[in-house]
């Protein structure tokens, strides 16, 4: 990231770069500091469904125009939002990045919002909540942190509800984008073969009349804990065991992507060889730390048949509590050594270096390095990892489980467990 470059623009825009100049491809986007965290309650889905109605039309393009002149010259145009963040961006080739900004500008500052559009997208909306509802291995996690944050924002889904869905005015949605689609809250990034100062020119005459505003700020979250169970008739049994986290600008971040990758980031993982390998309860068991800049997660996933369920619930938590038994030098080599690599190889995308410069401006109002970031992983060890498991797994546990509930244990006796 030595070429790394960032401008801020009169209004508070900030345009960053990381050029890759071997490369004969751009990826170029805008990330907002907003999701599905910053909407009010009764607006669950607002940002979820702004993110599909930019793809809709503005006064100067209709949907097919927004798809067709991306494709025509190869590239892709795509969008998501998070809790935390919603993102718009584009790959292409480095002779159309001034095309891929040009578009981008015209979605997010002149989009019509259009009543028959949004009265069909609305439905569509509906129809992706209804399919996420009918995928376990998805849901679950909805559910999940459904209970984890309860009554709180950030465990609200990001696609909403279908009856709030259904019932969002247009101006819901105008609103919205008014009030965080501001300067202050946005960067453009541009990764892969890029000029510094081309795209600051670009993005000065495309988005230089946007409105400073001010950056959003989340209302602060309090972990709960406690269950989540649904009988449902599925060939397995989903279950997801998490523990408050670490946030982003935690000391123990770092340590606690490293624990995840020990304890379930891998076929060399403990849950892995022990859960799948030695016992075969399970085909997918893993573990995730999802930091936020204000709180985090840590969470274990597995789905298997009801007839599995007594056995395989002890033995999660038993890995869950060796952790304090002891670790050896080999598993947390081979865990640094798995983080470094998936660090380094994502630095080969030019989407990926995009949006990791991005979202470290919107987190730390500065770039992070790949070197920093790889002394911070080298620098977790035995110890570290010790103390953070002793902070996450001392939370009081959540537990989300979908499928053929009837022989899961009580809340109570798995708690108990982990105690």
């Amino acid at each position: 990231m030595s070429g790394v470059r960032v401008t801020t623009l009169p209004n508070g825009l900030r345009v960053a770069t990381d050029p890759m100049p071997g490369v004969q491809t751009a990826s170029v986007g805008v990330w907002i500091g907003v999701g599905s965290r910053h909407e009010p309650e009764a607006a669950n889905g607002v940002a979820h469904l702004v993110e599909h109605m930019l793809f809709k039309g503005t006064d100067r393009r209709d949907a097919f125009r927004i798809s067709a002149e991306i494709e025509d010259v190869g590239g892709h145009l795509n969008a998501y939002t998070g809790r935390e963040h919603t993102t718009y961006y584009a790959k292409v080739l480095k002779e159309d990045v001034a095309l891929a900004l040009d578009l981008l500008a015209d979605m997010i500052q002149h989009s019509r919002f259009d009543p028959a559009d949004l009265d069909k997208e609305r439905q569509v909306v509906i129809q992706e909540i209804g399919q996420a509802e009918d995928t376990p291995d998805d849901i679950i996690y909805d559910h999940w942190l459904a209970t984890a944050f309860r009554g709180q924002a950030l465990g609200r889904p990001i696609l909403g509800t279908a009856e709030v869905v259904a019932a969002l005015p247009r101006e819901a949605l105008t609103g919205y984008v008014a009030a965080n689609y501001t300067a202050a809250n946005m960067v453009v990034a541009a990764a892969g073969n890029v000029e510094h100062d081309r795209v600051v020119d670009l993005v000065a005459r495309l988005f230089g009349g946007l409105p400073a505003g001010t950056a959003q700020s989340a209302v602060r979250v309090d972990w709960n804990g406690g269950d989540f169970r649904e009988d449902r008739d599925l060939e397995q049994l989903h279950i997801l065991l998490g523990f408050d986290g670490v946030p982003l600008p935690d000391p123990d971040y770092y340590a606690s992507q490293v624990l995840s990758t020990l304890l379930g980031g891998g076929m060399s993982s403990r849950l892995f060889q022990e859960v799948r390998e030695k016992r075969g309860l399970v085909y997918s068991v893993h573990s995730f730390a999802w930091p936020m800049t204000d709180a985090g997660v840590f969470g274990i996933y597995a789905g298997t048949g009801p007839e599995r369920t007594e056995e395989l619930v002890p033995v999660v938590c038993d890995q869950v509590r060796a952790i304090a038994n002891g670790l050896s030098p080999e598993e947390v080599t081979r865990a640094r050594a798995q983080l470094k690599a998936s660090q380094l190889m994502s630095l080969e995308s030019t989407t990926n270096r995009a949006e990791q410069l991005a979202h470290a401006l919107l987190v730390f109002d500065r770039p992070v390095p790949p070197e920093e970031i790889i002394a911070r992983v080298d620098a977790v060890d035995a110890d570290a990892l010790r103390r953070v498991a002793a902070r996450i797994f001392g939370s009081r546990p959540v537990l989300a489980a979908l499928g053929p509930i009837g022989r899961l244990e009580p809340y109570e006796r798995l708690a108990a467990r982990l105690a």
